[in-house]
């Protein structure tokens, strides 16, 4: 019994064997076809890129997404929106505030490029007590804290008439940005002290300038000249202007391009300019006066001819009741 089981289990073993062998070699032999049959079915056709080809269904449509939108709206026109938005609110702090807020409920990020532009379009018109406005609330968020934003803000507090919140301004920024303060904020405290006859802060911003190593502009220096000469100060004036004589050459923005010129010829250019403009305006003037002479001639004729003609009608009148009187003799 024992025999036969022995010759059982191996008569199954090497039948097991043979089986795995013909599946084997049939697995040899049907694999490749097998392999071009699916390659042949599945067939890459140059197709848009907006479609996915799937083996199984064929091309699959791409649909626009719900979170993006296709009307793209650029920074100009939200600029012009957020002015003609602001324009029509009131002074009270609360409304201005909180039409800004729901103005950029549904930006993801702080639109500071379409601030500023609408910036630059408020002082074009001279808005100033919406630039002042517009910059605190930005300001209150935390955003656009640049040099640029001060200095608009300093100028837009200057031109409204606030010139105690424009001083605190300009000390809060001179106190913390002592040594790093940009020449344009000095000139612009100068000629507004200038401009209110305010000498001794004047020259407190100018000796500020002196210490820090600051250059002032030829606007500056000519300010500050005059002030002297009106208070009777010739010594510094002219101590004024040995430490800052006239510069030879200057600066101009030519057609968009910075060109270096010599202050004579900057002189005869400004003359010239100036010369076109007055023969301009002389042009206009003498055809103003030669179309008010032509004018008056045309009265005065119209005139002569309206005496000669009350002289003809009357001269008439007079000779019709003649010629009357003789047709009634005859």
């Amino acid at each position: 019994m024992a025999t036969n089981a022995t010759t059982i289990n191996q008569n199954f073993f090497l039948f097991f064997l043979l089986v795995l062998h013909y599946v084997r070699m049939l697995c040899c032999r049907y694999a490749l076809p097998l392999v071009t049959k699916r390659l042949e079915s599945v067939k890459i056709n140059q197709r848009p890129r907006n479609t996915v080809v799937c083996a199984a269904k064929g091309p699959r449509p791409r649909y626009p997404r719900v979170w993006k939108s296709r009307n793209r709206i650029g920074t100009v026109s939200k600029s012009a929106k957020l002015v003609t938005c602001v324009k029509q609110l009131s002074n009270v702090k609360e409304e201005v505030y909180g039409a800004l807020d729901s103005f950029i409920a549904w930006e993801l990020e702080f639109p500071l490029i379409t601030v500023k532009k609408a910036l630059k379009i408020l002082q074009n018109e001279q808005e100033w007590k919406r630039i002042i406005q517009v910059i605190k609330w930005m300001l209150s968020k935390g955003q656009g804290r640049t040099m640029g934003t001060y200095f608009t803000l300093l100028n837009a507090l200057a031109e409204d008439g606030r010139l105690e919140e424009a001083e605190e301004l300009w000390v809060k920024l001179f106190s913390d940005n002592l040594e790093s303060t940009p020449r344009i904020f000095f000139d612009k405290m100068i000629s507004i002290y200038y401009h209110k006859d305010m000498h001794e802060k004047m020259f407190e911003v100018f000796a500020d300038m002196e210490e820090l190593g600051v250059k002032p502009s030829i606007s500056v220096v000519s300010m500050v000249g005059n002030t002297f000469q009106k208070l009777g100060m010739l010594d510094k004036y002219d101590k004024l202007k040995r430490k800052y004589p006239p510069p030879k050459w200057e600066y101009r923005y030519i057609k968009g391009k910075r060109v270096k010129i010599q202050v004579k010829q900057l002189q005869e250019f400004d003359k010239k300019a100036k010369g076109v403009t007055e023969d301009k305006e002389t042009e206009e003037n003498s055809s103003l006066e030669h179309e008010e002479a032509e004018a008056s001639s045309n009265k005065i004729a119209k005139g002569v001819t309206e005496d000669n003609e009350t002289e003809w009608i009357m001269s008439f009148k007079h000779e019709e009741p003649e010629a009357q009187s003789n047709y009634i003799h005859c």
